[in-house]
Order: structure tokens, then sequence, then C-alpha cells
């Protein structure tokens, strides 16, 4: 059974900060496997085969579940203070998803498949995807979408 992942985005303020920062502080090239990113966090989650079996992290920007990534896998890590961490492995496309209202909470979460909003279908002329972002999440945060 797939499970996600659900997190704040802290810093960010759209789906294309997020990108633009993951660039420039989180991303690493893996041999033969191509491009990677990482998100430090000190927990490691224990359900790691459900996680693994298809799920994402699912990121909530600015008050709304806007995008995800797919999880690569967990890895072992250190902060830059030294302090042991685990590693969050994301695939470095980031899928925009139904904009969906979260409430502020600490850390990360499961998120059961059942609960995880669809992504956006890209190129569909009058659809949400075609909205810019900055609408899109507008709209969620009044209840409209």
């Amino acid at each position: 059974m797939t499970l996600h992942l659900i997190k704040l985005c802290v810093g960010a303020s759209s789906i294309d900060d997020l990108a633009q920062w993951q660039a420039e502080h989180r991303a690493f090239r893996v041999k033969g496997k191509g491009l990677r990113v990482f998100h430090t966090t000190l927990q490691r989650p224990k359900r790691e085969s459900e996680l693994l079996n298809g799920g994402s992290l699912y990121w909530v920007i600015k008050g709304i579940v806007q995008c995800r990534q797919r999880l690569l896998g967990f890895d072992d890590g250190t902060k830059d203070d030294g302090s042991p961490c685990c590693l969050i492995l994301l695939d470095p496309a980031i899928v925009a998803v139904r904009p969906q209202p979260r409430k502020a909470f600490q850390g990360w979460r499961y998120l059961p498949a059942a609960e995880a909003p669809p992504d956006l279908k890209s190129g569909m002329s009058g659809s949400i995807s075609a909205m810019p972002e900055r609408m899109r999440r507008d709209l969620a945060a009044l209840g409209l979408l």
C-alpha cells in the first residue's frame, strides 16, 4: 500500500522558489542515476517500505498543499552543525497538485494515499493547471478550489 509524507515548506513563497532553492542548496549527482535532491529531517520514517512503494513528499507552501516530489529513498546524514539527521532523497521533478488548504504543523506527517490531492494535468486549456500558481493558491485559500 502506498503512503506519502507531507511537510511544510518553510521559507519558500512558490513552487518556483522551492525548485530554485533546491537546485542551489540541495542538489547532487549520483553516478548512473542522474540528479537527486534531498531534504534533511531529524526523525527517520519507520514506514519506509510503504513510502517507497510509489510515495511522494507533498509540500505545503504558504498554507496550501501545492506540489509533490517522488520519494526515492532515505539515508543517514549530518547537518551543518555536525548533528545526525535523516536525508529524504527526492526526485528533482516537482509536480503541481490540486491546491488544498492545510493548517500548520511541525515536522512531517504521514499522508494516506486516499487523502493526497491529485496532480494537475499540464497543457489542458481551461483547467486549473492553466491558471497562474498565485491564482491557484489564492482561490484555494478562499475555499474555491
